[in-house]
């Protein structure tokens, strides 16, 4: 039975929470960062010092106990009225307060680099003495990075699969298919397109909503999160793939790329502003999401 309540045990309930929103153990790796078996043992210290069990894992799968789910109500009320508490004494006297985290895909295009700068000077005109951290990574990482409450919002090409998520379009972003110069595709005429069923092409762990056959045409040996991955994959005159056309540009121009003729023709990407859906939000980040809807024309 818990007496105090330690940094630790509110360290273990954040976990139970996880692992009850993700639906298990395997499943809460991915959110949490963490192996199933220290999951297992940090469970089974929370469970020892409440004296009770939280869950079952078996043939039918996991499932909390009825103290587990009770207990699951109890936590979200106290985690809530933690960020209440924090809220309002980083409030006082108008003054904006705290830590604003911003999460961003690698690869953006200058003018969108440019808005995001505009969006962080819009932001400290007000009246506010806030720690802002971006960072810079890929939509997965940027996805957990949310669920762990590391990062408050993320600008990044989400497929929207996320129901923890709300989403807000703020630009569109051009991709094509690219080779090098030293591939058989580059010095191809006519209609090429059963030399792009046989391509290799770089495979994506990201489809593009509107278009989920693009990157997926033939043969895949290559795959890469990243756009300089793909780009070196391309580099190798062995693969093709999709590229964001103003990160593409400065190799066509000098001669190391070719922007193929891809019957699906430009894909425009839809870049999305995530933030975790019924999270209580601090002044702060609420004041800096709207200063960034404002500069990207989105509201």
């Amino acid at each position: 039975m818990l007496g105090q309540l330690h940094d630790l045990d509110l360290q273990h309930l954040r976990l139970f929470v996880s692992v009850a929103e993700a639906g298990g153990f395997s499943a809460a790796q991915g959110v949490l960062g963490l192996s199933q078996p220290t999951i297992s043992q940090q469970m089974a210290r929370l469970e020892t010092r409440l004296g009770y069990r939280l869950c079952s894992r078996g043939k039918a799968g996991f499932r909390l106990t009825s103290k587990g789910e009770r207990l699951l109500l109890s936590t979200r009320e106290l985690f809530a009225a933690i960020e209440q508490f924090r809220q309002q004494s980083n409030g006082v006297a108008g003054r904006l307060l705290g830590e604003v985290r911003l999460g961003f895909s690698e690869a953006l295009a200058p003018a969108v680099i440019q808005r995001l700068g505009e969006a962080v000077g819009r932001f400290r005109q007000r009246d506010e003495s806030v720690r802002i951290e971006l960072l810079s990574t890929m939509p997965a990482d940027m996805e957990r990075l949310l669920l762990e409450q590391r990062l408050d919002l993320a600008i990044g090409y989400f497929f929207k699969g996320q129901t923890a998520f709300d989403y807000r379009p703020l630009f569109w972003e051009e991709q094509a298919l690219y080779c090098a110069q030293g591939h058989p595709l580059a010095s191809a005429e006519g209609d090429i397109g059963e030399l792009l069923r046989l391509a290799d092409c770089v495979e994506h762990p990201y489809r593009f909503p509107q278009n989920p056959d693009a990157q997926v045409m033939g043969n895949s040996s290559a795959r890469s999160e990243q756009v300089e991955g793909t780009l070196a994959f391309i580099l190798s005159g062995k693969h093709i793939g999709y590229l964001p056309c103003h990160y593409a540009a400065p190799w066509v121009s000098n001669g190391l790329l070719r922007r193929l003729a891809d019957p699906q023709g430009v894909i425009e990407v839809p870049f999305y502003l995530a933030g975790r859906r019924g999270q209580a939000a601090s002044e702060a980040r609420q004041a800096f999401e709207q200063d960034l809807l404002v500069t990207f024309g989105a509201c």
